[in-house]
């Protein structure tokens, strides 16, 4: 178990008694411990990680809709960038920090605020709400049946994820009320002033377009360097980039059909293989901790983010582009899907 160093704030008399209170809580919860049950909520608890949001965003950027792939994968990165930067800040330990047989298992960040809780919030929800408005034409009462089950599934979904991480050790109470409460900061910022500058964003010129990706992931890598601000450069360059020279639309029509599973498969498939050669490939041979070029190791930073800034230009622009010549997608488009 990694070592976490507390700040001094957390010997104060309130935030011991915040502590033992979720100790308390996780006990209470951790008394219909068993084996089986354990491995149910660690494969559940898998659901809210970096790992399973990387590969549903890029199935919809690949499958179901590539601008909603891209606005969701910004959302969270955003929100994964915003997350780690408050844990660094806070430094609160996770409950195993204070004791150890809480730990059916184990992280080695800061717990506060909780990263699945705010991840799975800022996800979900406008995932609920992108599927809920699909069926807004649709039948009255059939479409308000399906809002209710997808608004009721989100929310449990998110809920469940968030007992998880109470099951397993790894979070107090308060990491995951302070990562709802941030993640929903993100939302409100995101569904209020966010439309109106994805517009302006989209009606300026290409060229002002990266430089303003770029900008922004200067600022995020100022303020909290990282892999975030690298993948946020390499998706967003990637996507501009790939719009005005080769364009891809995932419901494009191949040969008069729209994709059906096998097109679905074969375009996961080959994506996925790529970011698998570029990320675990150039992890080693790049300088870095356990590296061919170990001895490098002061340009681990600087290694570390052009493999992740190639991580992204490949989701939002490699991967269509072997689309394009593998024949797995085209720009049969008509008019009204162009707009």
């Amino acid at each position: 178990m990694n070592e976490i160093a507390m700040l001094p704030a957390e010997n104060t008399s309130l935030l011991s008694d915040i502590h033992n209170g979720g100790i308390e809580v996780i006990k209470m919860i951790q008394s219909i411990e068993n084996p089986v049950i354990t491995a149910i909520i660690k494969g559940i608890t898998f659901l809210g990680s970096g790992y399973f949001y990387i590969f549903l965003i890029l199935f919809i950027f690949w499958c179901i809709d590539e601008k909603r792939g891209l606005s969701l994968g910004v959302l969270i990165i955003i929100s994964a960038w915003a997350n780690s930067f408050a844990k660094d800040i806070f430094k609160h330990p996770r409950p195993f920090n204070l004791e150890a047989s809480l730990g059916l298992a184990h992280e080695s960040s800061y717990g506060f605020p909780s990263g699945h809780a705010q991840i799975s919030l800022t996800l979900w929800i406008p995932i609920a709400a992108w599927r809920a408005h699909a069926w807004a034409n649709k039948q009255a009462e059939k479409t308000k049946n399906r809002r209710q089950i997808i608004w009721g599934g989100a929310i449990f979904f998110i809920l469940l994820i968030s007992f998880t991480r109470l099951y397993l050790g790894v979070h107090f109470p308060t990491d995951l009320f302070a990562g709802w409460l941030l993640g929903g900061v993100i939302l409100i910022i995101w569904f209020l002033p966010g439309p109106r500058l994805e517009k302006l964003f989209a009606s300026i010129e290409r060229r002002y377009q990266n430089i303003t990706v770029a900008a922004i992931a200067l600022v995020m890598n100022g303020l909290y360097p990282g892999s975030y601000s690298a993948l946020f450069l390499g998706f967003c360059l990637g996507y501009i980039f790939m719009r005005k020279n080769f364009p891809f639309h995932a419901q494009a029509k191949i040969n008069g059909k729209k994709p059906g599973v096998k097109i679905m498969f074969f375009r996961c498939f080959t994506g996925f293989l790529g970011i698998g050669i570029i990320y675990l490939g150039l992890k080693l041979m790049l300088p870095g901790e356990g590296s061919l070029w170990n001895g490098l190791y002061s340009f681990y930073q600087l290694a570390d983010f052009v493999r992740y800034s190639l991580f992204g230009f490949w989701a939002s622009a490699g991967a269509p582009w072997i689309f394009n010549r593998m024949n797995l997608s085209s720009n049969e488009l008509s008019s009204n899907e162009l707009s």
